[in-house]
């Protein structure tokens, strides 16, 4: 029997160690690879010193160029059962392309988080102003999930938003999270008890916005009243590509320590007593409480850090956006042994409920068979997606053709 091909187009080459983005795209790679396709993984950016190295014998890699006519040679020849683009950028970049040289290809969006959201609280932050959704990143965004045949949400909020604010059919989207292994107690037990672990911790990419304006919230406003609290404690900010700026917030006299990118996210977390993330702006769900929970690791965030992770309200930790609460619950945390046991076992039952491998992968696993099976019905059904890959509307494509024609002249 011959086996399915899916075609992944990355917007960068993974780096699981640098962003939980990057260990989302292999996650999806590994689902494919388990229920028995051809996978080939293509990417237009540089491959960093970071980038994941792929099995060959799983993975097969390509370099493709943007706005380049290469790409339908390549697409083809190669004739994928599915495309899964990598964020809504690129399907704008090569979307036209798919749907014109294989038009039976199932076009899958996985968007990571909701860009647009993401941006525009970014923007409310900065402002100090109410968040404005309808900017023209939600445009895009918007029309490319309505391009394509599945877009994978990874946030129950963000599900509710596309359906009920932008009426977007439930039928093109999927609510699928982080797949992990489930872990029982008995897994949990194994790891560094309370007594054998000390000082704080922060997690986060450099280069993620959110991440740099949480570090310098807690070197600012939280780490100065927490010290005094806790003289004896240190915090330890980890993340890859740090920047000057973030270098020059390495204090080792006030105990607040910027360490660049952790060589082993779980070995630093096994070692440190509570997580500190005092979120102001994001979207989606968060790689680092995951990884958190897993590492039976309590934290403290904000509402907006915690949001589609909570399960029956339970926290692996506390919530809280009020800077003087923040600083009680974590002292709270780091002193009482009984409140960071409850908040660990409220981390396990989170975990295995929110995000497991199982269960998700075989709804993926059906979604996948099911539109397979009807896909030109769904297409007909989702008529504002045909509109807007009709040809008068495809205006990424008649921009990528004359940036081509640009580069072929020069």
């Amino acid at each position: 029997m011959k086996s399915k091909k899916v075609l992944v187009i990355g917007f960068v080459w993974p780096e699981p160690t640098s962003s939980a983005a990057g260990w989302r795209m292999l996650q999806l790679i590994d689902f494919f690879i388990e229920n028995q396709y051809e996978v080939h993984f293509a990417c237009a950016a540089h491959k960093s010193d970071f980038a994941f190295v792929f099995d060959a014998t799983q993975v097969a890699e390509h370099e493709i160029l943007l706005n380049d006519a290469s790409f339908d040679t390549f697409i083809s020849e190669l004739q994928p059962d599915a495309v899964v683009y990598d964020r809504f950028m690129i399907e704008e970049q090569f979307g036209w392309r798919v749907r014109e040289n294989c038009k039976q290809a199932i076009q899958i969006l996985d968007t990571e988080d909701l860009h647009f959201v993401r941006k525009a609280r970014e923007q409310a932050f900065k402002k100090q102003e109410e968040v404005n959704y309808h900017t023209d990143e939600m445009i895009r965004e918007v029309a490319s999930i309505l391009r394509c045949d599945l877009s994978l949400i990874i946030s129950e909020m963000e599900m509710e938003m596309l359906q009920k604010q932008f009426h977007i059919p439930a039928e093109i989207l999927m609510y699928l999270p982080f797949m992990q292994e489930t872990i029982s107690a008995t897994d949990l037990e194994q790891l560094p008890n309370f007594e054998s672990r000390t000082h704080f911790m922060f997690i986060g990419n450099f280069m993620h916005e959110p991440n740099w304006q949480t570090v310098l919230r807690l070197k600012r406003d939280i780490w100065p009243v927490l010290r005094k609290k806790l003289p004896k404690a240190e915090m330890h900010i980890f993340g890859a590509y740090p920047n000057p700026k973030a270098l020059q917030l390495h204090k080792p006299a006030e105990n607040f320590f910027v360490n660049g990118r952790a060589k082993d996210v779980n070995i630093e977390m096994q070692k440190h007593k509570v997580l500190l993330a005092p979120i102001p702006f994001g979207a989606g769900i968060k790689g680092k409480f995951i990884d958190a929970m897993r590492n039976r690791l309590p934290s403290v965030t904000t509402q907006l850090g915690s949001e589609s992770m909570q399960e029956n309200k339970l926290w692996n930790g506390f919530i809280s956006d009020s800077d003087a609460d923040f600083i009680e619950k974590a002292v709270l945390l780091y002193t009482e042994e009984s409140a960071w046991e409850t908040a660990t076992q409220n981390g396990l039952s989170i975990l295995n409920a929110t995000s497991n491998k199982n269960q998700y992968s075989e709804l993926f696993k059906n979604r996948l068979t099911d539109l397979e099976i009807h896909l030109d019905t769904y297409r007909k059904a989702n008529l504002f997606g045909e509109i807007l890959r009709y040809q008068t509307n495809q205006a990424t494509k008649y921009m990528g053709l004359w940036i081509q024609e640009k580069h072929r002249k020069s």
